[in-house]
């Protein structure tokens, strides 16, 4: 019998081949896959060593393959496909028993979507464990990346679409939110928004960079006397110092309380809108994230289109839905 090469290529070496192909250093290979630098090093070594030539030009920055690592880099992705459409025919077989479930969602979704979401999946697998964390885009596709979240909902989906099955969920579009009473609606709109204090999204936030980007394309300087992250607070902050800002549907949704004190106008700049995502690994959940993004779409067009219709002076559509609306027979929402 032939000895077993410990050096023999494994489906997990060329998996962290790929991950340093993609992040561009050890470190940050090491990070996504949840393992130290020094093991996603070894791996590498053990694959050089099976191939009996260097596969990584470690010189530069980032990281770049050299021709032998590109050739084994063009088969290794071929293989782990293959693996993932094996997984995914077998994860068909059996979804009932999947053990956990766990999403990251942006949390414009925390309060409205993403409980309906859970409790229509429950139903249709009672077998399995569902959690879900919420927050910014950035933070939630980070916990997907790296494998702490196995469904995101987000506005910024991972940059690499060979390995991610991406479903566009929807697009909203941003509109004026002010204080009530505050603006006169029969009056030019940008010379009362000058002279009333603005309430900035945080700039940390990828919202936040793409609004005051949008300020800066329309030479709207907004003095930075107020900022916060959570929608909840800009609202509440708007309505408390007679102020304005810039929101979409869910952001104003989700912030209910304060609609009473607020009001929604047609923005007077060009139109600004976002797009939200539901991303899966490819292949690892069979038609599950299909389903799910599905199940949002529903909820959104019997739900949140109707309430984002309401929101509207004028009847413009600030709020589509991207997803397919039908949801599978075994799935109830």
């Amino acid at each position: 019998m032939t000895q077993e090469n410990p050096l023999d290529l494994s489906i997990r070496a060329l998996r962290v081949l790929v991950a340093v192909d993609e992040a561009g250093t050890m470190a940050k290979a090491a990070e996504r896959l949840g393992a130290s630098p020094a093991a996603v090093s070894q791996q590498i070594a053990n694959l050089e060593a099976f191939a009996r030539t260097t596969l990584l030009d470690r010189s530069e920055r980032p990281i770049r393959p050299t021709p032998a690592g590109a050739l084994l880099l063009s088969h290794a992705r071929k293989v782990l496909m293959a693996v993932s459409e094996a997984q995914a025919q077998m994860m068909e077989l059996n979804l009932s028993s999947l053990p956990q479930l766990r999403f990251a969602v942006i949390d414009d979704f925390d309060a409205s979507v993403t409980p309906h979401l859970i409790g229509g999946l429950h139903a249709a697998y009672p077998k399995t464990a569902f959690s879900a964390v919420s927050g910014r885009s950035d933070n939630m596709t980070d916990l997907f990346v790296q494998r702490e979240a196995d469904i995101a909902v987000t506005g910024l989906p991972p940059e690499d679409p060979s390995i991610y099955d991406v479903f566009p969920l929807l697009e909203e579009t941003f509109s004026v939110v002010a204080a009530r009473g505050v603006l006169q609606r029969d009056a030019p709109l940008l010379p009362q928004l000058r002279q009333l204090p603005f309430v900035h999204h945080n700039e940390k936030m990828p919202m936040g960079r793409l609004v005051e980007q949008h300020l800066r394309r329309h030479r709207f300087s907004a003095e930075r006397r107020f900022s916060f992250e959570a929608p909840r607070s800009i609202l509440a902050m708007v309505a408390q110092a007679g102020g304005w800002s810039l929101g979409t549907p869910l952001n104003i949704l989700d912030s209910a309380r304060f609609l009473a004190e607020t009001e929604v106008i047609s923005s007077p700049f060009t139109r600004l809108s976002r797009k939200i995502f539901l991303v899966a690994r490819r292949g690892e959940l069979g038609s599950l994230p299909a389903r799910v993004a599905s199940m949002i779409g529903s909820f959104l067009r019997e739900d949140v289109v109707p309430q984002a219709a309401r929101l509207s002076e004028g009847g413009e559509v600030l709020f589509e839905v991207l997803a397919e609306g039908e949801v599978a027979p075994d799935v109830e929402v």
